[in-house]
């Protein structure tokens, strides 16, 4: 019985399990979208909803709450590495404001079958895109009567 247990172990210690998390929460933010088991998906989709909420609040406090869990990306700058903030710059300046209105639910799993070699169950997760708004020429739909002829 599963009675307070409120996350999955996946057969690793805790220090690893917050590190491989960080990493793919961190991905998600880069990419956009990433391949993983299905467990891991629905995991990663309660982290990634946190941070993005975090993001929507934009305050300081909020800021670095979510650079505990983001991981700094190297890149290299006139032959120097330099290490950059990419997925919190990106959760806070793109991601967060594309769901203002949004009360959640802002990533969607997609599952897509098994893995080869030990037949898990694989899928992509992803950030939902921005929405669009509905044209009002579309929502206007003219609608004719039709008369029965009478003999």
């Amino acid at each position: 019985m599963r009675h307070q247990r409120k996350s999955r172990r996946f057969g690793r210690t805790t220090a690893h399990r917050k590190a491989m998390f960080n990493n793919m929460v961190t991905s998600l933010f880069i990419h956009d979208r990433i391949l993983t088991t299905l467990e891991k998906a629905k995991e990663l989709r309660r982290i990634a909803e946190r941070l993005i909420t975090l993001g929507k609040k934009g305050d300081l406090h909020s800021r670095r709450l979510a650079a505990r869990r983001l991981r700094t990306t190297g890149e290299f700058v006139d032959n120097r590495k330099v290490q950059r903030e990419l997925a919190l710059e990106k959760l806070f300046d793109t991601i967060a404001p594309r769901f203002k209105d949004r009360q959640g639910g802002y990533t969607r799993i997609i599952k897509t079958g098994h893995r080869m070699g030990d037949n898990a169950k694989m899928a992509f997760i992803e950030i939902l895109p921005e929405e669009k708004k509905p044209s009002r020429k579309s929502s206007r739909k003219k609608t004719a009567k039709k008369t029965k002829k009478a003999d």
